[in-house]
């Protein structure tokens, strides 16, 4: 299962579990709720796994650019010097060797523009999904596990009010 159904699947057992009267809460099976989350952290690291081959990737398209290139300025470095005994051809080799770099240049360039292009691509669609689980369960989560410890914190301090009071009625009682 995805993280998206696990956490549909604990929406679900917070929309079917029994009530508790007159507190807002409800009761969960602690072992099955447990068991999504164990779930969820088995899931997590799929997701990572595919940014760290996207960076991998990226590596390997910048390492193979280099090699292209390397091998490219290197045969214009090999023609170069066949031709170097002839001016005019000597003359016609460094035109073609500009020409080659420049290319070669270029292309590793647009190259390396396309893979930066496609891994930001990448990493702003995984950064959306985990913009969209955070802002879609885990904010709703927190705010209403928030407001369940504002209320038992409420409720606590209303019974230590009562108890306070009690006790103060039996001292004057007492005296």
């Amino acid at each position: 299962m995805t993280v998206l159904e696990l956490l549909e699947e604990i929406e679900d057992i917070a929309d079917t579990s029994s009530g508790v009267p007159l507190t807002g809460k409800i009761w969960v099976d602690k072992g099955e709720l447990l068991e999504i989350v164990k779930d969820i952290r088995v899931a997590l690291p799929d997701e990572i796994q595919q940014a760290k081959w996207i960076k991998d990737e990226r590596q390997r398209i910048l390492d193979e650019a280099k090699n292209e290139y390397g091998i490219v300025i290197q045969e214009a470095k090999n023609q170069a010097k066949i031709l170097i005994n002839e001016s005019e051809i000597v003359s016609q080799a460094r035109v073609r060797a500009d020409e080659l770099t420049r290319s070669t240049e270029a292309n590793v360039k647009k190259l390396k523009m396309d893979t930066f292009q496609y891994i930001d691509k990448i990493l702003f669609e995984f950064q959306g999904k985990m913009e969209q689980l955070n802002a879609t369960y885990f904010s709703d989560m927190f705010t209403s596990l928030q407001k369940t410890f504002d209320g038992i914190g409420e409720t606590v301090q209303g019974n230590r009010n009562e108890i306070k009071e009690l006790a103060y009625r039996t001292q004057i009682e007492g005296e």
